[in-house]
């Protein structure tokens, strides 16, 4: 993974995508900024940070889910398609559920109720035309054929998350989009799931992993971006990116984990529709709950090799 463009063979490539909700006399929400982010065949990338950081909504544009009052910049593109400018007939007859799977949070509720999970399984394989049969599907996310036969209600929270993912594949698309999937899971069902995300991630797909759960994220992620209101402040190999943190956000996250000594990053992070004057007067959006003090009043992601940092670059 790396922040920018000019990729050759990325299945999904963002440059500087932008949201910002109108609020009319009120202002505007700038939900996200400048997010750059390339998804690579065979490896799961994780977008973490707190909760409203604006993951969701990154997630959203993508898919052209956004409500009316969203203003959207820069470009994302899968294959052929730039996402952000296509109209919604492209989106539907040849994205969603064909380009991107969208496995989305608490599966049980984005069930039919009164329809079994096989009946809705169905429903996709011949929307979307794909050449695999609902036992086959089941099968590969680690369900048995028989439980398909079950209504929303009668399965447990493992089994709506199995077979919400099997209908995210049902078009048998290159990425897979799982946003906070392991929302209300058990950690031992959460282990379970990101697992079997990672391993459709190792069958040739691209996996964007959309979490505040760093213990999920540092189980399978190959690469990460952290986000904070509303931009992404580091970015790099998973495994090199949790080992040693550059940026104080990150370090502070980590840090609010069992294992990182329950040490909460002091404050809040500030409300989306601030960031503007914020940055006007500080620079830095975390300034002001940095322990550092160093920071640089750059927001601006900088090259260190194959990893990004904003404002805090190492040295």
């Amino acid at each position: 993974m790396s922040v920018g463009s000019g990729s050759t063979g990325s299945l999904l490539e963002l440059d500087r995508l932008s949201v910002r909700f109108l609020l009319g006399r009120r202002g505007e929400v700038r939900a996200v900024t400048d997010a750059s982010l390339r998804l690579e065949r065979g490896r799961v990338l994780a977008l973490v940070g707190e909760s409203g950081c604006g993951k969701s909504v990154l997630a959203s544009a993508l898919l052209g889910l956004l409500p009316a009052n969203a203003q959207v910049r820069g470009r994302a593109v899968t294959g052929d398609v730039e996402l952000l400018s296509a109209p919604e007939q492209v989106l539907a007859e040849r994205v969603r559920g064909r380009r991107i799977g969208l496995v989305p949070q608490s599966a049980g509720t984005h069930l039919t109720p009164v329809r079994t999970a096989r009946s809705q399984l169905v429903e996709a394989i011949r929307a979307l035309g794909s050449g695999a049969g609902p036992d086959e599907l089941a099968e590969r996310v680690g369900l048995r054929p028989d439980e398909l036969d079950h209504y929303p209600h009668e399965l447990s929270g493992g089994m709506a998350q199995r077979v919400a993912i099997a209908l995210a594949l049902a078009g048998d698309p290159p990425v897979l989009l799982a946003d906070e999937p392991t929302t209300g899971l058990d950690r031992p069902l959460v282990h379970r799931t990101v697992d079997l995300l990672a391993e459709t991630a190792a069958d040739d797909r691209a996996v964007l992993l959309i979490t505040h759960d760093l213990t999920a994220a540092k189980r399978v992620a190959t690469d990460v971006a952290v986000m904070y209101a509303s931009r992404i402040v580091e970015a790099g190999p998973a495994e090199e990116v949790f080992a040693d943190p550059w940026h104080p956000y990150t370090a502070g996250l980590l840090g609010a984990l069992p294992e990182g000594g329950f040490e909460p990053i002091p404050g809040h992070p500030p409300a989306l529709t601030e960031l503007d004057r914020l940055e006007r007067e500080w620079g830095c959006v975390f300034c002001q709950r940095c322990p550092s003090g160093s920071c640089t009043g750059d927001p601006e992601l900088r090259a260190h090799g194959d990893r990004w940092v904003a404002a805090h670059p190492p040295c």
